[in-house]
């Protein structure tokens, strides 16, 4: 499900946002800074500082997770189920290794949220569908007229 396009999009991201619920059902949607894929079918995503997720996921493993290259305005939905590992967990230094080039020494992992996907959808601003002649390259132009960059 994770193909090279959505492989390459993550790479791309800064960051990914990870909704989850409670036991009543209330939502939660959190950023998370530091996060990648460990194959075709599978996301890790660091808790760095994530208490409510991790409660979140406690009760109700089904996530959504989405993230866009913030020039582009092109990124992906990801739904899932989600599996969290401390550091004392076997599989734990295994994927931590894969959120280690991210993340280095800079903050401290509490933990691993691993999200095993179960399905992935394009995020596309309506501009590429409702404004004749939108590409990427225009798109990157406004974006950074916009922030100022």
């Amino acid at each position: 499900m994770l193909t090279e396009e959505v492989k390459q999009s993550i790479k791309e991201s800064v960051l990914c946002w990870l909704a989850t619920s409670d036991e009543k059902g209330e939502p939660n949607c959190s950023p998370k800074e530091v996060f990648t894929y460990s194959d075709n079918d599978e996301l890790v995503i660091a808790d760095i500082a994530s208490p409510n997720s991790v409660a979140n996921l406690k009760v109700n493993p089904h996530v959504c997770v989405s993230f866009i290259h913030v020039f582009k305005q092109k990124g992906f939905k990801i739904k899932g189920r989600a599996r969290y590992f401390t550091p004392q967990c076997k599989e734990y230094p295994s994927l931590f290794s894969l959120v280690e080039p991210v993340v280095g020494r800079t903050f401290p992992v509490k933990g691993i949220i691993l999200v095993s996907v179960t399905s992935c959808s394009p995020i596309i601003a309506p501009a590429y569908y409702l404004v004749s002649g939108t590409t990427e390259e225009s798109q990157i132009d406004s974006a950074k007229q916009t922030y100022g960059v």
